[in-house]
């Protein structure tokens, strides 16, 4: 699937999805061909033991130039973003971070003639208007936070360098991301990171949603897979050049809250919905990613029992290792 050759870079690499596609990528095309790039130095070691990393701020052309000239690179992936609570904070420096960031990689890709680019969408872009139950692949949009709005005009962007332009963009909209290697970055979806941290420390999580609000949420290996999957599928397989609709499980503070009961019984959670609560109210609760699926056999692997027996292994070990 993978070709050696190939010279990657990606942007955002110390967040939460980029610290795992960049080492999933460094399997892939060898260490030295895969380029970590972010604001500031990893704190993680095994991301900066194991390839190059540049410290990079997108919105400095002239440093992602230099950058490109030197690396020649074959596909970029652009992951860096203020994210959706976060962006409430302060939403023009989100706007202006999340759309000039965007257009600086889109231009460099065609100045430099680089082969692919990924740029990530979010359910985000969906909207108190839209279906919430099976969300369409094409359906309204009408988002109300900064983050939505800017990555609604981002997927019209990235479908416009490719129609007029050639540029081989693809995106997906990821729902919530859920992993055990990192802490969470900002979302209204984090609570499902840090439900988990707070279980194993044998703490009483205050959860900032109400319990029966339903998200679409995936499990970190699927959106790897989806990723990787989606860039390496023959063009003429990708039908969706704005962004694809991915899913994999969809559930409630509760329901999660009882998973991880199963393995931690004295396990508790409060609920305290804060200002976190509308923007969830406004996103989907499930999406159909069926053209995902027909266009290039996306199928994910884990559901919530199975994502919870993985997390709770994992970070049990994870903090022996740190205990020693």
């Amino acid at each position: 699937m993978a070709n050696a050759s190939e010279t990657v870079l990606v942007i955002g690499a110390c967040g939460q999805l980029g610290s795992e596609l960049t080492l999933a990528l460094r399997d892939l095309y060898g260490p030295a061909n895969v380029v970590a790039a972010d604001v500031a130095a990893p704190r993680q070691a095994d991301l900066r033991d194991s390839g190059p990393f540049e410290q990079v701020d997108v919105l400095d052309k002239k440093v992602l130039a230099d950058l490109a000239t030197r690396y020649r690179f074959s596909q970029i992936y652009h992951l860096a973003a203020v994210l959706s609570a976060s962006g409430e904070k302060n939403p023009k420096f989100a706007w202006h971070l999340n759309m000039e960031g965007l257009f600086n990689v889109l231009d460099l890709a065609l100045e430099q003639q680089v082969g692919k680019v990924f740029w990530p969408s979010s359910i985000a872009v969906f909207g108190p208007h839209t279906p919430r139950q099976h969300t369409p692949q094409h359906t309204v949009m009408d988002p109300n936070t900064v983050y939505g709005i800017s990555k609604q005009a981002g997927e019209r962007w990235c479908e416009y360098y490719f129609r007029k332009l050639g540029l081989d963009v693809r995106s997906l909209r990821y729902p919530g991301l859920i992993g055990y290697k990192s802490l969470p970055g900002g979302g209204t979806t984090d609570y499902a990171v840090d439900i988990y941290h707070k279980a194993l420390n044998g703490q009483t999580f205050e959860c900032f949603l109400n319990q029966d609000t339903y998200l679409p949420m995936m499990y970190m290996p699927d959106a790897l897979k989806a990723t990787l999957d989606l860039m390496h599928a023959p063009a003429a397989q990708i039908s969706v050049r704005d962004s694809y609709n991915v899913g994999a499980m969809s559930f409630s503070p509760e329901e999660i809250a009882g998973s991880i009961k199963k393995h931690l019984p004295g396990f508790d959670i409060v609920y305290k919905p804060d200002a976190r609560q509308q923007i969830a109210a406004s996103w989907p609760k499930s999406v159909d990613d069926s053209v995902a699926r027909q266009d290039w056999g996306w199928q994910p692997a884990y559901n919530l029992d199975t994502m919870t027996e993985d997390m709770i292994a994992n970070l049990k070990r994870l903090k022996a290792a740190q205990a020693v």
